[in-house]
């Protein structure tokens, strides 16, 4: 660094091993000399796999995708904190400079009942997918972009529904929370399509419908503690949930006066 040339690293990792759901899992240790700090946690984990796979023994599993910071595929604990220690930081983007050599790293799967483990740090995070069916979508045609001007909407509002909409759906806040919570998420979602004119025909019933879903998918209530935001790698606002709140009060007493139940 610096001119000098890149600094290496040696580190000592914990990490959790786990063979499939039904197996009881368990932490093991690895040595891990000359790691670039220029190389990011994922590569790190790609030269420890390389040398298992040349001793003749099972690579840790760990979700990957595109690698940028997008997707929210690279779901992992890091030392208690969900993607690592750097805030605003998938795990992929997380790069080695961050720690020290002679560090202990300790490398775990999220942890939360409706994320349970596949295989070592991968976890099945298809929960999320069944709140998205159950309402996050609009029923508008949805084709060629319309005229700028043919539906105003607000400069502010269009902002707000853009930094709602940055949330990738990895589950950092799930992790983060103490109470297993996917509130976070859900805020965003029904934020994003609800502040806009072509999220309004489902809104109510959108909110109604994700949040049943969270609840029977096996996530626990808002802990209000707000680890959820700071764990976020695109950091999303902690707003979201009052904002959720507000909307799921909305649709239950508009439903309320419509039907004469919830639901």
């Amino acid at each position: 660094m610096g001119g000098t040339g890149t600094t290496t690293l040696n580190l000592k990792l914990k990490v959790w091993r786990q063979n499939n759901p039904q197996a009881e899992g368990h932490f093991e240790d690895y040595d891990v000399e000359g790691i670039s700090t220029d190389a990011s946690f994922l590569e790190m984990l790609d030269v420890v796999n390389n040398r298992l796979v040349k001793e003749g023994k099972d690579p840790i599993a760990f979700d990957h995708d595109c690698r940028e910071g997008i997707c929210g595929s690279c779901s992992m604990t890091i030392n208690g904190n969900p993607h690592g220690p750097q805030r605003g930081t998938t795990t992929c983007q997380l790069h080695m400079r961050k720690f020290k050599t002679g560090d202990s790293i300790t490398v775990e799967p999220f942890r939360a009942k409706a994320f349970p483990v596949i295989k070592d740090l991968a976890v099945n995070r298809s929960a999320f997918d069944k709140i998205i069916a159950s309402g996050g979508y609009v029923s508008v045609n949805a084709g060629n972009a319309p005229d700028a001007n043919a539906r105003p909407v607000p400069k502010d509002v269009a902002a707000n529904a853009f930094m709602a909409a940055a949330c990738i759906g990895c589950g950092a806040c799930v992790a983060a929370c103490t109470n297993s919570s996917a509130m976070l998420f859900v805020g965003a979602k029904v934020s994003h399509l609800g502040l806009l004119p072509q999220g309004d025909p489902e809104r109510e019933r959108r909110v109604l419908n994700m949040m049943q879903t969270m609840e029977d998918a096996g996530f626990g209530n808002c802990s209000n503690t707000g680890a959820c935001s700071l764990a976020c790698p695109k950091e999303i606002s902690f707003e979201r949930i009052a904002n959720l709140n507000s909307e799921f009060l909305r649709a239950t007493v508009k439903n309320r006066n419509t039907s004469g139940s919830v639901g």
